[in-house]
């Protein structure tokens, strides 16, 4: 049974701008901190995004902050990444993740990960 399902990737050109979703199926993950990773051709799997149970804190990789923001709604159980100024390092297949516990970067033992959905910027 598929718990989060992402959506909004694609192909953009460098500059533009993209949204992600993920919405997750069990109620229980609208009390989780919820967040982003990805993962480019040939490369580790890197933290993008997080943000706190209720959505007043957030976290961003150095690489993706003032261009990139998550957000949440809890009445709908989703979390979203607005993907702004794109630029070709950022083509990757980015995974929304959900854990009961803070993440910002340093684990990547969490409890759930969603299938990927993958975004492409040309130059």
């Amino acid at each position: 049974q598929v718990q989060l399902v992402e959506s909004g990737g694609g192909l953009v050109q460098a500059g533009g701008s993209l949204k992600l979703s993920c919405a997750a199926s069990r109620r229980t993950y609208s009390a989780y901190y919820k967040g982003w990773f990805r993962q480019a051709p040939g490369k580790e799997r890197e933290f993008v995004a997080s943000i706190s149970r209720q959505g007043d804190t957030t976290w961003y990789a150095d690489s993706v902050k003032g261009r990139f923001t998550i957000s949440r709604d809890n009445a709908k159980n989703t979390v979203a990444l607005q993907l702004n100024n794109l630029k070709p390092e950022d083509t990757a297949v980015y995974y929304c993740v959900v854990d009961p516990l803070l993440f910002t970067g340093g684990r990547q033992d969490l409890a759930l990960w969603g299938q990927g959905t993958l975004v492409t910027v040309s130059s």
